[in-house]
């Protein structure tokens, strides 16, 4: 069984690759104006990053599946970091757009790797718990690793952003090179070829309910900043305030998911969906008074940190026997997810205005409602 600093080395690294993949947002206007392109070409640094570890994720784990695990770990915080240092001496925006894009393909590799090793890590009842610390990597990125490369790019440089970066992913090299024992393949009981795995119905129920959960997340989510703005009426150091309040509650939310996940997964998941459903339609009905806004921020964060991991819970519990494949899968299915998530909440908006973008996660969420009643019904099993 491994042990808790086991696991917070492993989130440590997915703090890293995590600040890698989403710190752009904060710097992507001083990129736009230093190659002298538009924000929504810039905004290709991160959906071609997405749109990557999305297709590619699968294929690069049974392309590696032979190589030892802990190197494999080394391997892609090395690319992580390199890529980093070359993105800070890009000169222009196809080279920055090219060196972005190799990392991306190990993105998957990671994460496939450190979620096995949650998963695997002992008794069915600390599963969740292990996940949960995994995924507090990625939590803790969007509270610190975003906000932090967005404050070094305008202290210094963007520059000195990326720079920033790939010493959080050295450091998590150097730990795990030092600190954790050695990992052995997450998937000792298959018998035949993994990808059999594709041909679980359970898995085809399971990848749709995630899908929606994440695309939900992030319709309303990815444009939060512009919604207080705009709805709320709070300035640009209110706003600032309230995204880190968000991420910092948002901790003990996927905490909380990862304990109630254990013991009751089904009513936690319907749970996450009703309360999640019903902090937007309070959005929307009390989105413009400050103060309701202020506690719906708090409630709003605790809830949504939770969908990552409840998402991955569930996609992973189709096939325990091929964890790393099936990880490999969850990170692309998220990854594709979050993008058209984002590209739902612009079409919305577009179509009817920043006020009522909450009615796309609404919709997403009722449809995630009706898939998870529909799995409870045909597989008619309480632990579901």
């Amino acid at each position: 069984m491994r042990t808790e600093k086991d696991l917070w080395l492993l989130a440590l690294g997915v703090f890293g690759i995590t600040t890698t993949e989403f710190g752009v947002i904060g710097v992507l206007p001083d990129i736009a104006m230093a190659f002298h392109v538009t924000i929504d070409k810039a905004g290709w640094l991160l959906s071609a990053f997405a749109l990557i570890v999305a297709f590619f994720g699968p294929f690069m784990m049974m392309l590696f599946s032979k190589i030892n695990r802990k190197t494999l770990l080394l391997f892609s915080l090395l690319i992580f970091a390199v890529a980093n240092v070359l993105s800070a001496f890009a000169t222009s925006f196809y080279h920055l757009l090219i060196i972005r894009m190799l990392p991306a393909f190990f993105h998957p590799v990671y994460w496939s790797i450190a979620l096995s090793v949650a998963i695997n890590t002992g008794d069915k009842q600390n599963t969740s718990k292990a996940v949960s610390i995994i995924f507090s990597g990625l939590t803790i990125a969007t509270v610190l690793g975003v906000p932090l490369a967005t404050f070094i790019s305008a202290m210094l440089n963007w520059q000195g952003a990326f720079l920033i970066t790939a010493f959080i992913n050295v450091l998590a090299l150097i730990g795990i090179k030092i600190w954790l024992p050695p990992v052995t393949a997450g998937s000792p009981k298959v018998t035949g070829p993994q990808t059999n795995i594709f041909r679980n119905s359970l898995l085809w129920t399971n990848l749709p309910l995630a899908f929606f959960i994440i695309t939900a997340m992030y319709s309303t989510y990815g444009y939060m900043a512009d919604f207080l703005k705009q709805v709320s009426h709070m300035q640009g150091g209110t706003i600032s305030i309230m995204l880190l309040l968000f991420g910092l509650v948002g901790i003990g939310g996927n905490y909380l998911a990862g304990r109630y996940m254990s013991r009751q997964p089904y009513l936690t998941t319907l749970l996450f969906l009703l309360l999640l459903s019903g902090v937007h339609l309070l959005l929307y009905w009390l989105g413009g008074s400050f103060m309701p806004m202020v506690l719906l921020v708090v409630i709003w964060g605790l809830v949504h940190a939770g969908g990552f991991l409840i998402s991955n819970i569930q996609v992973t519990s189709s096939a325990p026997q091929a964890s790393e494949l099936i990880n490999s899968v969850f990170t692309s299915c998220g990854n594709l997810a979050v993008t058209a998530g984002a590209l739902l909440g612009g079409h919305w908006i577009a179509g009817y205005g920043i006020a009522n973008v909450v009615w796309s996660t609404v919709g997403c969420l009722t449809i995630a409602i009706l898939i998870l009643l529909f799995k409870r019904i045909k597989y008619q099993r309480p632990g579901l």
